[in-house]
């Protein structure tokens, strides 16, 4: 090994720390993106992986040369890193859920396996692909976003909402109007028994809906509806 610093410190030297520092950094840029957007694989879990892949790509380059002997004993660098490639697939597994028959957490989970893809060139030396597929990242999340909220029909945001109603003034009917009318789609409806409240028979809906629309202009057209009494927005997810 001709690198003194290597050779003194076992792999341990500052290129090795800087590439550390490097899978550290730029996997927190994709965690960052990630957390902003409310992704269940946020700041902390993206660093974390980004930073391990580097760690244990360089233990496989550099954690084993007291064993090597020329002629004797050979290992093959490359055995950890095709394990990480398999250990980060499970995680992006668990990320992935179903519910309501949404598919959801596919680019998350995706994220999480180019975050170690990245954290591994990081610890492997390769810095400027490293940078490279996280200026890339980028431009999928965002720039492809904008893409995508343009194509019509393409439903893109699940929401949940509850609103209210006085009984029979075809305030629901109005409603479900509306929401076709703003380019969302009806997932599933629950409707409450009539409840007497100040005199008045009411009504109360939970309602999941799915599509490219504007949400504030959907809770605009869901309060104005004849009947309303009140409309919350309880949550908001994107479909990826």
């Amino acid at each position: 090994m001709t690198d003194p610093t290597l050779a003194s410190l076992g792999g341990q030297g500052w290129l090795q720390v800087g590439e550390l520092l490097l899978a550290f950094v730029l996997s927190s840029f994709i965690g960052l993106e990630r957390q902003l957007r409310h992704k269940a694989a946020g700041l902390r879990t993206q660093a974390i992986v980004g930073t391990t892949s580097a760690l244990l790509l360089l233990v496989s380059k550099y954690g084993f040369t007291d064993v090597l002997v020329p002629g004797h004993i050979v290992l093959d660098p490359s055995r950890v890193a095709a394990q990480i490639v398999s250990g980060v697939g499970f995680l992006g597994a668990g990320l992935i859920l179903t519910r309501r028959g949404a598919v959801r957490g596919l680019t998350t989970a995706a994220a999480v396996w180019e975050t170690a893809a990245i954290g591994m060139a990081a610890g492997a030396g390769l810095w400027l692909l490293a940078v490279i597929v996280t200026a890339l990242h980028f431009i999928v999340t965002y720039g492809y976003s904008i893409v995508t909220h343009r194509i019509a029909g393409s439903p893109e945001t699940a929401l949940q909402l509850e609103f209210s109603y006085k009984d029979g003034k075809g305030a629901l009917r109005e409603v479900l109007s509306q929401v076709t009318a703003a380019s969302w789609s009806v997932r599933q409806l629950r409707v409450g028994e009539p409840q007497e409240e100040d005199g008045k028979n009411i009504v109360h809906v939970t309602m999941d809906v799915f599509g490219a629309g504007d949400s504030g202009e959907l809770l605009m057209a869901v309060s104005e509806a004849r009947g309303v009494r009140s409309v919350n927005l309880v949550a908001q997810e994107d479909l990826d």
